[in-house]
């Protein structure tokens, strides 16, 4: 699905779609994306973000749970960098990123909470893979979500096949 606006398909999917209740930020070149999803739960370390965005991310949207700290990044230009590398659609980030201005021109939807220069640590603490819950939704491997400046909603399936 290469167009869309998260407005028009809560219109369309009323009663299937659930809209995440938090006021992302958009950062990355790409305005709208999404996508199947790959879930990650960490705390203010990037090791775990770096693994996975290294390895193929077959159009698929990176999910982060960072615990909503914005204390340190867990995403940067190199990672979007690896992510675009790998065939990643975008990665949002329920924490804080940095390299505003050069994710602005990536090919890669990014959204976060906020920005902070501060990078987390490399130690690999965390979850791949799991159910994780974030502004009163659940977003999970199986599931799939779409972005754009309005907002973030989730559906149990590819919308891109009901139409």
């Amino acid at each position: 699905m290469s167009s869309f606006k998260t407005a028009d398909l809560c219109d369309a999917f009323a009663g299937e779609l659930e809209v995440v209740q938090v006021q992302f930020r958009t950062f990355g070149g790409r305005r709208t994306f999404g996508s199947g999803i790959e879930t990650i739960r960490t705390f203010e370390d990037v090791g775990l973000i770096r693994q996975c965005l290294e390895r193929p991310g077959h159009d698929r949207v990176l999910v982060v749970d960072g615990g909503g700290s914005t204390r340190v990044a867990l995403l940067g230009d190199r990672l979007s960098t690896k992510a675009i590398e790998n065939g990643w659609a975008g990665v949002i980030v329920y924490g804080a990123l940095r390299d505003t201005e050069v994710l602005a021109t990536m090919d890669i939807g990014v959204m976060a909470l906020g920005t902070i220069p501060i990078r987390g640590t490399f130690n690999c603490t965390g979850e791949v893979g799991i159910p994780i819950q974030i502004g009163g939704v659940e977003l999970a491997p199986g599931r799939f979500v779409y972005c754009d400046l309005d907002g973030v909603i989730v559906s149990s399936r590819p919308l891109w096949l009901a139409e």
